[in-house]
């Protein structure tokens, strides 16, 4: 499974020496989900959630899906979705294509929808901005990942979810329109990246 030159190149780059001990304990959850489900050669649905579902659970899903490609990890499966729907924001599109991503835009509108493509040969996760339990996203045997703390208090139960585990993130949002906007944008980006690296390394498949 090739993925990008840009994309690889980024990964090479990550450090998961960089995760915290402490941060290493709240993925173990995440890591122990997806190796059940591939020791049991079942399907492996991840649904990352978000208030608004506009910034870090679509990085959050993307970057898993990218991160599941590179290990060749089978039958990996990933979603996103919000307490409410909004628009994926446009700098999470921007800092993936800078990233390597190729993003295309497939409808305008309040709610675009884009296609994201992270090698030549699969196909693009397609990104807007939707409810958790839209019908986009799975009803029922799937890992339910709160990215951002409003949503993990908020949703204490999600409906057809095996777990819910919290893997919760800061908002970039929080420097929108200022001068570090792009570099923090991509420093969570990062982040993510790093933390699903990690996550999807410690996967021990029979392949």
């Amino acid at each position: 499974m090739t993925l990008f030159n840009t994309i690889e190149s980024l990964i090479s780059t990550l450090n998961v020496e960089t995760i915290t001990k402490e941060r290493k304990e709240t993925l173990q959850p995440l890591v122990d989900y997806i190796q059940a489900k591939s020791d049991a050669q079942q399907t492996i649905r991840i649904n990352f959630i978000c208030t608004h579902n506009s910034r870090r659970s679509h990085l959050s899903q993307i970057w898993a899906q990218t991160m599941a490609a590179h290990f060749n990890i089978k039958n990996v499966f990933c979603y996103s979705g919000g307490t409410e729907a909004t628009a994926l924001f446009p700098v999470v599109a921007e800092t993936l294509k800078k990233s390597g991503f190729e993003v295309n835009t497939l409808s305008q509108g309040e709610n675009p929808v884009y296609s994201i493509k992270y090698s030549d040969n699969e196909q693009p996760i397609i990104g807007f901005s939707k409810k958790l339990d839209a019908s986009f996203n799975p009803k029922s045997e799937f890992a339910a990942i709160m990215t951002c703390s409003q949503a993990d208090g908020g949703c204490p139960f999600i409906a057809g979810a095996d777990l819910r585990i919290p893997v919760t993130f800061e908002d970039p949002k929080a420097f929108d329109n200022t001068p570090q906007q792009a570099e923090k944008y991509n420093e969570r980006s990062l982040q993510i990246a790093t933390e699903l690296l990690y996550v999807f390394a410690s996967i021990k498949t029979n392949g």
